[in-house]
C-alpha cells in the first residue's frame, strides 16, 4: 500500500487515501517520490476549472529513484535518480519523429484496454493526473515519462524542472525562441511566470518587464533579473508597458505611434491577461500564451494588429524535448546560471498538501515543494 493524495469530486479537497501500486509491466517503471512541486493545473482540477474523471492522484512535478522497471526498459534501471514530465512521448508518431515530442498524444503509453490498473483505491481503479500522479509516495509510470539525472542533484529542486522550470523556461527558448538583445514582458509572476522571466535573461533579453498585482511575486521577479516591474493593480498594464518602451512618432502621420515589447508571455491563464499580451507587444512582435486557458474561453484580439505582423501562439509545456532539456538545466543550476533554490517557498509533508494549496490561492509562495523522504 502506498499513501498518495487523492481528488474524488471536482470541485473538492485532496484526501490522503491509501491505494494499491500494481508491478511495472513492459515498457513501465516504478519510480520511489522524493520531491513534488504544487502547481497551479492542480489546483485547476481542484476548484472544478477543468474537469477530470475522478478518483484521481493530482501532482505532476516530482524527481525520484528508480525502483524496478519492466521488461524491455533500456533508458533506466533501478537506484538511478529521475525526473518526471507530464510530456510522456511514444517515440514513433508524427510529432516524435518530426523532433516535438511535447506535441505527442502519447497513443500506447497507457496499459491496454482490459489490462489491470495501475493504481487501485478500494478494489476500483484510480485515475493518474498527467500519467503521473505524483503526490503519492510511489509512481508506476511509462518509461517515456522520465529522465535520468546525475545523481548528485537535490531532488527537491529537481522536482521543479519537471514542470515550472520546463514550461517557462522551455516557452522561451523552444516555443518563442527569444532573440538576444530584445524586450520581453512577463505577465503573471508565479512559479511559471518567474521561470519565463530567468528565460529570458538566459537568452539574453535586453529589458524583462515582470508584470503582476501582487507586490511579493513582483519583488521575486527582480531577483530572477526583471528590469522592470508594472503593478497590474496600479495602472493599465498594457499602457504601462507600452510607455516603457514608446514607439519613434513619424512627422505627420495620422495615428500616435503604438510602442511596446518584441516578446510577451502570458502565465495566468485568462481571457484578460491573454488579450493584454498581445496588446503590448510591438510591430512584428510575438505574443506567447503558457498559462492555461478554461475549455470554452474565446480571446478577442483586434484583427487590424494582424497586419502589423503581430503574432499570438501557444506554448505546451515550453515545447520541451525533455530528455534532452532536462538534464541541461540541472548543469545550468550547477553552473549558477539557472536559479532553483529561489523557487522553494515552503517545504512541506503530504499531509500539508491542501494548506500548500491554499497558500498558492492567496499569493504567499513561488513553489511549495512536498518531501516524501
Amino acid at each position: 500500500m502506498t499513501r498518495a493524495a487523492v481528488l474524488h469530486s471536482t470541485p473538492g479537497r485532496l484526501v490522503i487515501e491509501q491505494i494499491e501500486v500494481d508491478d511495472p509491466a513492459p515498457g513501465e517503471v516504478l519510480v520511489r517520490t522524493v520531491a513534488a512541486g504544487l502547481c497551479h493545473s492542480d489546483l485547476h482540477l481542484m476548484d472544478g476549472s477543468m474537469p477530470y474523471p475522478t478518483p484521481l492522484v493530482l501532482g505532476h512535478e516530482s524527481a525520484g529513484v528508480i525502483e524496478a522497471v519492466g521488461t524491455g526498459v533500456s533508458s533506466v534501471a533501478p537506484g538511478d535518480h529521475v525526473i518526471t514530465c507530464p510530456s510522456v512521448f511514444c517515440g514513433s508518431c508524427e510529432y516524435c519523429l518530426a523532433g516535438r515530442p511535447s506535441l505527442c498524444d502519447g497513443i500506447g503509453t497507457d496499459r491496454a484496454e482490459g489490462a489491470p490498473p495501475r493504481l487501485t483505491l478500494g478494489g476500483g481503479p484510480c485515475g493518474q493526473f498527467a500519467n503521473l500522479g505524483s503526490f503519492s509516495e510511489r509512481m508506476l509510470v511509462h518509461e517515456h515519462a522520465v529522465v535520468r539525472i546525475r545523481d548528485d542533484m537535490p531532488l527537491d529542486r529537481a522536482a521543479l524542472i519537471g514542470c515550472g522550470v520546463t514550461t517557462g523556461v522551455g516557452a522561451v527558448f523552444r516555443t518563442a525562441q527569444v532573440e538576444a538583445g530584445s524586450t520581453v514582458a512577463v505577465i503573471g509572476c508565479g512559479g511559471v511566470g518567474l521561470n519565463c522571466v530567468q528565460g529570458a535573461v538566459l537568452a539574453g533579453a535586453s529589458r524583462v518587464v515582470a508584470v503582476d498585482t501582487n507586490p511579493f511575486k513582483l519583488a521575486l521577479a527582480r531577483t530572477f533579473g526583471a528590469t522592470d516591474v508594472v503593478d497590474a493593480s496600479a495602472s493599465d498594464p498594457v499602457e504601462a508597458v507600452r510607455a516603457l518602451f514608446p514607439a519613434a512618432q513619424r512627422p505627420g502621420a495620422l495615428r500616435p505611434a503604438v510602442g511596446g515589447v518584441d516578446y510577451s508571455f502570458e502565465a495566468i491563464g485568462k481571457k484578460q491577461t491573454a488579450e493584454q499580451a498581445f496588446a503590448m507587444i510591438r510591430k512584428g512582435g510575438t505574443a506567447t500564451i503558457v498559462g492555461v486557458i478554461a475549455p470554452g474561453v474565446d480571446l478577442e484580439l483586434p484583427g487590424i494588429e494582424f497586419l502589423r505582423e503581430k503574432r499570438i501562439q501557444g506554448s505546451l509545456m515550453g515545447s520541451n524535448r525533455f530528455r534532452f532539456d532536462m538534464p541541461r538545466y540541472v548543469d545550468l543550476y550547477f553552473d549558477g546560471r539557472l536559479k532553483l533554490d529561489e523557487l522553494v517557498s515552503a517545504r512541506i509533508g503530504l499531509d500539508d498538501i491542501n494548506e500548500g494549496f491554499a497558500a498558492m490561492t492567496r499569493g504567499e509562495v513561488a513553489r511549495s515543494v512536498i518531501l516524501f523522504d
